[in-house]
Formats: structure tokens, C-alpha cells, sequence
């Protein structure tokens, strides 16, 4: 197959090591691409905001499968274009692309399927003072309904900054859903599905507060290990119980079904009770960098199977190992980071025996002297496979711990929960 990936970040990069890896894929086209996914496949710098444009792409270069990365492009359109076309495409159609765009109607579908998730109120109105705010224990959860680049949940102990935050929303998107506070431990489930199946990744779990010890902003997410161990054998069996499957019946059912990678964001209380946090309609970053080199399957046929109604026919197996990304961030991230500063040090690898570690490049770019420089907020993430979680993080902060770029900065403690225990 020829297979074409929109996006430009870690996520896409690892996709394109992927595919690289397969043997059913011939050619790898990437849009736009970065640095990274350059050394393996052809980058085509084209506006991914534009659906005609991938349209266009796809059909000059006879594309067998597109995969699409973010989700920006799915919420637009972009897999109803190639439907048209018939081109086959990794990623929901926009009706279904609503699960991550609006927060309010995934919680209408996950009430009339009974899925266990938050409460909430919906607001469109402004005012000085909410009665919800003392209906809803202190921390309240406000949530944007519109999307946000991972930036549009606030959550706050502070009266203040909850009325400030909901007045924002309400005035920039006319209104906003506040949540009730859930208590436990998060965990990211990844589910490729399509009408024939569906097909549960192993759970990661993702460090977006930006310091150690999970304090800080929120960022796009600083780290991942897989597989998460707060996700039991019976606590999985839970998740399919209780979200996968009722939400999987709901959409292969449909006259155009889900076909994709459904995230579930969840939460995990004390009892060991899971509770959806949020839906995203494609593969999480940083979570695609730990759990895709776990895939021991053709990812070729992989995704392809599921963009074509086939899933079923597929079978899915994993490496038994684990893998940690610690993400390099720029000086100044999640703010407004610098950029264009060069980066040194990035052009180590480890292959020992069963343990290996490698850089999954986001934000790089290089200059005219040919030179690695900075040109993102996240600016790339060192990812380490091995027997134990132990062993890859450490793997990952022998590569991280190697490479200079002033005023970058990582966390220290990424997996700091699972090695806990």
C-alpha cells in the first residue's frame, strides 16, 4: 500500500516508524511531516486545514489509505471528503468527530447509553455568581465546548477563577459545560474500531501537568508509559463492560459507522470503578509514542482493516514489553515557547539486547547550516521499549539526559505512579 498520514507531530512520526515496519506498506507519504517522519518517508507541505487540498494530495499520489493524526481535519470533514472519493480512511467522519468537538454532545450520547461519566450542568448565560458552583464540591471542572488544543479544561478550587473561566467560554462560545470533580487515578484507553470489531490497545496513562509530582499548567502532555498497570485485568474488563461495547453497538450501527481510534480518557476511582473523563476521535499525543511500537501486528493491515469495515478479519497482537516517552519541551512551553535555537546531542540511539531507545521528533525543524533548531513547544519526546517499565524509562532519560537545547526543560519522574507500586 501507499499510505498518506496528515499531521506534523511526534504522534505522526511514530506512525511513519510504523508503517516503515510493515510489510504491507510500499510507500509512506506524510502532510506536512517533520524532520522525523522526512528520514523515512516524503513530507508534502500543504494546509491541512484544508480538506480539498488532502483530497487533491491523496488522489495525485494514488493513496491506498490516509491516516489522519490530529483532530482538527476529522471535526472539518476531512474522512466524509475521501468517502466520496472512496479512499479509505483511518478516522470518523465529522458527525462522529462531534465526540471530541463538543463535550456536550458526547455527554448526551454517553447518558443515553448509560455510560458512567461526570455529572454536569450546561450555561449560556453570563452572571457574577453561579448556583451551580455550590451545588458542585470545590474543585469544579469547567469545560469549553469547542476545540481547544487540549488547553480548554479548567479546574480550580477558586471561586473566582471558576467565574472567570465560565464567563470566558460563554462569551467566546456561547456557552460551557461545568463538571463534577472525579476523584482517582486517569488512564487513556486507545480502541480502534470500525462496524465488524473493535480492538483495545494497552492502556498508557499520560503526564500532561508540565513539573513532577503532576503539578503545574496543563500542557499537550509531557510523557506516556504503557502498558498502565492502574488499568487491572479486571478493571479493563470493566472498561469494556461499561463504555467499549455499548458505545461500539451504538456506532457500528449507524448508516456510516465509527472507523478509527476511539480514546477514552478515563478515571479510575478507589473501588476501581472507571469513569469517562472525555472521548477523543484519534490517537492521543503523547500516548500513540508508547503504544504503537507495542503493536507486534502488521500496522499496515492494521489500519487499513479497520478504515474498510474489516477489523475482524485482523489479528491483533502485542509485544510483551513495556515503553516511557519523556517529551523535551522549549523554554518558555505551555506559554508562548522560544523557538529556533539549536538542538545537540539528539543523534543517539540504544539497541541492547532487548532493550532500545529512540526520538520521536514533533517540534524540529533544521536551518540553512543544517542544524537541528527548536521549532515548536513540544520539540520532541525520547521514547524507550523494554522487558521492564523500569528499564525504558530509563532508557528514555539515557537519550533525553544526552541532548542540549538552551533553556529546555522535561520532567524527571515520567511512569513516577506505576513504579510506585
Amino acid at each position: 500500500m501507499d499510505i498518506l498520514i496528515i499531521g506534523s507531530g511526534g504522534r505522526e512520526h511514530a506512525f511513519a516508524i510504523g508503517f516503515n515496519e510493515s510489510k504491507s506498506v510500499s510507500n509512506i507519504h506524510v502532510a506536512p511531516g517533520n524532520i522525523g517522519t522526512s528520514k523515512i518517508a516524503q513530507n508534502h507541505d500543504i494546509d491541512i486545514s484544508k480538506p480539498e487540498l488532502i483530497l487533491e494530495l491523496a488522489t495525485k499520489l494514488s493513496i491506498d489509505l490516509v491516516v489522519i493524526g490530529p483532530e482538527v481535519p476529522l471535526v472539518d470533514g476531512i474522512a466524509d471528503h475521501l468517502m466520496k472519493s472512496e479512499i479509505p480512511c483511518f478516522g470518523p467522519i465529522s458527525r462522529w468527530a462531534n465526540l471530541e468537538g463538543s463535550k456536550k454532545y458526547a455527554k448526551k450520547i454517553m447518558k443515553k447509553l448509560n455510560i458512567p461519566t461526570a455529572n454536569f450542568v450546561e450555561l449560556s448565560k453570563i452572571s457574577t455568581s453561579y448556583d451551580i458552583l455550590n451545588i458542585f464540591n470545590p474543585p469544579w471542572v469547567i469545560k469549553r465546548d469547542v476545540l481547544a488544543g487540549g488547553k480548554g479544561v479548567t479546574v480550580t478550587d477558586s471561586k473566582k477563577t471558576a467565574i472567570s473561566s465560565i464567563n470566558y467560554a460563554i462569551e467566546s462560545d456561547g456557552r460551557v459545560l461545568v463538571e463534577e470533580f472525579l476523584e482517582g487515578e486517569e488512564a487513556s484507553i486507545l480502541v480502534i474500531m470500525d462496524e465488524s470489531d473493535y480492538v483495545c490497545l494497552p492502556p498508557s496513562q499520560d503526564h500532561k501537568r508540565l513539573k513532577d509530582g503532576d503539578t503545574g499548567p496543563n500542557t499537550g502532555g509531557m510523557g506516556a508509559y504503557a502498558p498502565a498497570p492502574v488499568v487491572t485485568p479486571s478493571i479493563l474488563r470493566r472498561v469494556e463492560e461499561q463504555i467499549v461495547q455499548p458505545i461500539h453497538a451504538y456506532l457500528k450501527n449507524q448508516e456510516f459507522p465509527y472507523r478509527g481510534c476511539l480514546y477514552i480518557g478515563i478515571m479510575i476511582d478507589n473501588d476501581g470503578a472507571p469513569r469517562v473523563v472525555e472521548f477523543n476521535v484519534r490517537f492521543g499525543d503523547p500516548e500513540t509514542q508508547v503504544t504503537v511500537p507495542l503493536i507486534s501486528s502488521d500496522l499496515g493491515e492494521l489500519f487499513f482493516s479497520a478504515a474498510t469495515g474489516n477489523l475482524s478479519e485482523s489479528n491483533v497482537d502485542f509485544h510483551n514489553y513495556s515503553s516511557a516517552t519523556v517529551v523535551l519541551a522549549s523554554n518558555n512551553y505551555p506559554l508562548k515557547p522560544i523557538t529556533g535555537d539549536v538542538i545537540s546531542g539528539n543523534d543517539v540511539i540504544i539497541e541492547e539486547g532487548e532493550i532500545k531507545a529512540f526520538i520521536h521528533y514533533a517540534g524540529t525543524s533544521v536551518n540553512n547550516n543544517g542544524e537541528y533548531i527548536s521549532s515548536g513547544g513540544r520539540v520532541l519526546s525520547a521514547t524507550g521499549i523494554a522487558p521492564t517499565l523500569k528499564e525504558a524509562v530509563e532508557a528514555a532519560y539515557q537519550i533525553v539526559n544526552n541532548i542540549q537545547l538552551k533553556d529546555s526543560h522535561y520532567r524527571s519522574d515520567i511512569g513516577f505512579r506505576a513504579l510506585q507500586r
